[in-house]
């Protein structure tokens, strides 16, 4: 089954290098969609592809890369649209 979901990682994930891991990551899962800085210091994940491989990508999510503190990952699950071709960093 294909699936999307939105994930909201919180903590301390800027400035080292979430995104551009969390992009490899979601790439070598065959992952869709993008990864994102938010103004108000979190990080947003869009993804989409089949449920056991979205899944796996949130579960990163709850540790990250090696710089990262992540306290809080939340994560909501929502219609799958097929409209991403790739894993993009959103600037």
């Amino acid at each position: 089954m294909m699936i999307r979901a939105h994930v909201t990682i919180q903590g301390q994930v800027q400035g080292v290098f979430f995104r551009a891991y969390t992009q490899e990551k979601a790439r070598e899962l065959g992952v869709s969609g993008w990864v994102g800085n938010n103004s108000d210091g979190t990080v947003t994940v869009a993804a989409e592809g089949p449920e056991n491989v979205v899944k796996q990508l949130i579960e990163w999510c709850h540790s990250g890369p090696s710089r990262a503190q992540v306290k809080k990952v939340d994560v909501t699950f929502e219609t799958y649209t097929g409209e991403f071709e790739d894993f993009e960093i959103r600037y």
